[in-house]
């Protein structure tokens, strides 16, 4: 699964789910003979890693020879409709694939187990955490990935200017890409995509929140959320492409990193292997940041369903599946994500790979991490229309302050602030 697509929308709201709230106690042996066989559905192998999933799945299988993962896998794109067909008709999964976004709506509608926990500290705090309500695991997260900073190292040795660090502010990027950016010769110094996906990044970078404590209304029309924007749209024809040259457009940004006309670009870890290619130095560093540090993280996580007859079972695959020594040198050895394990020495062979020669920036920013908001329902409306208004001022059709003020009503009335 392409991280790249983590950060798209979640798949459908908890208004879609038909729930019988039922949650079974313990293991009833299939057939009565003692074998238990845990039915899992998942997108994230799909396109590349179901040998990977299949190699995991035989580990676990030897390990526990009473119990049989039987493996469903679909793309994607079709992921959200089965998954939410499958939970209407009480036909769902013993286990299955969740995002994030969409983690609160079905712990809240009862669709998760409690799962059990054996070794909760092989997990990265932050990570395990996030998956948690009132201190109960409703979920494991099983890979993860981060949004860092690139930047060009032959343009900042041609420019004179120092490399970023991990201490960077707003600023220190601002005044590197002013004296990186040479418009004239087709050269920029920042890219940062507008959209809602940085916006609640960079408001948090300022000290900000998009919404408020009980997550029923936006709380961004402040002076932080308004200079965030600012931060956001202001880099568009100072440091960084305009809509007119072509940002905004799919793979804009890194096709100009590439091309060796982008000092530095603002996307996710995904994009190694893209840039691995690349004929000039390159590296990476935590992303910049005003008031505090925040860096975006994406995660996949899987939960145990509330209706499962094994719920002890699937339990243990989960946990199996999401911290083991065989899933961890699986996603390591392939670049399938990144597994979201606190064990340093266990990562130790992906901080000791070339390009880039700062993967410790990767661990660095789970520091400070900014999850994306999530609201039960409305979620895709609010993501939509925060980018437009944006984008709108980007473009001049508006000022940042009244693209403020609409994305604010617009999307209470969306998500029933």
């Amino acid at each position: 699964m392409n991280s790249k697509i983590l950060a798209s929308v979640g798949l459908a709201g908890s208004a879609l789910l038909v729930l019988s709230g039922c949650s079974a106690a313990g293991d009833t042996p299939a057939g009565g003979d003692g074998d238990v066989t845990i039915t899992y559905s998942n997108f994230i192998s799909n396109d590349g890693n179901e040998e990977n999933l299949a190699a995991i799945v035989k580990a676990f299988e030897k390990e526990n020879p009473e119990v049989t993962i039987d493996v469903t896998t679909l793309p994607y794109a079709d992921y959200g409709t089965a998954l939410q067909t499958d939970l209407a008709a009480g036909t769902v999964a013993d286990v299955f694939d969740i995002e994030y976004a969409n983690f609160a709506s079905y712990q809240a509608n009862g669709v998760l187990a409690e799962i059990p926990v054996e070794n909760p500290d092989a997990y990265d705090p932050s990570l395990v955490e996030s998956y948690q309500a009132d201190g109960t695991q409703y979920a494991l997260p099983s890979s993860f990935s981060t949004v860092v900073m690139f930047y060009n190292a032959d343009l900042f040795d041609a420019a004179g200017v120092e490399y970023p660090t991990a201490d960077w502010t707003w600023a220190d990027e601002q005044a590197a890409a002013e004296k990186l950016t040479d418009a004239g010769a087709g050269v920029w110094g920042s890219h940062q995509p507008v959209s809602f996906y940085e916006y609640y990044k960079v408001l948090a970078q300022n000290g900000g929140s998009f919404l408020n404590d009980d997550g029923t209304a936006v709380a961004f029309n402040t002076p932080e959320g308004i200079e965030a924007a600012e931060w956001l749209v202001g880099k568009s024809g100072t440091v960084m492409p305009t809509i007119e040259d072509g940002q905004g457009t799919a793979d804009f940004d890194t096709n100009l990193f590439k091309d060796g006309k982008l000092a530095m670009l603002h996307t996710g870890i995904w994009m190694f292997g893209a840039f691995a290619d690349a004929p000039f130095a390159w590296d990476i560093a935590v992303e910049p940041g005003n008031a505090e540090q925040a860096s975006a993280v994406f995660s996949n996580a899987v939960g145990v369903s509330a209706d499962s007859e094994h719920v002890e079972a699937a339990a243990k695959w989960a946990e199996f599946l999401t911290s083991s020594s065989t899933m961890v040198d699986a996603r390591l050895e392939s670049g399938w994500e990144l597994p979201p394990v606190s064990d340093e020495a266990a990562l130790a062979t992906y901080l000791e790979k070339d390009s880039p020669a700062n993967r410790q920036a990767v661990f660095d920013s789970l520091e400070g991490i900014a999850l994306p908001p999530v609201v039960a329902e409305g979620q895709a409306e609010m993501q939509d229309i925060m980018t437009e208004e944006l984008v709108e001022a980007q473009a001049g059709r508006k000022t940042v302050e009244d693209a403020i003020a609409s994305a604010e009503e617009r999307i209470n009335a969306a998500i029933g602030g």
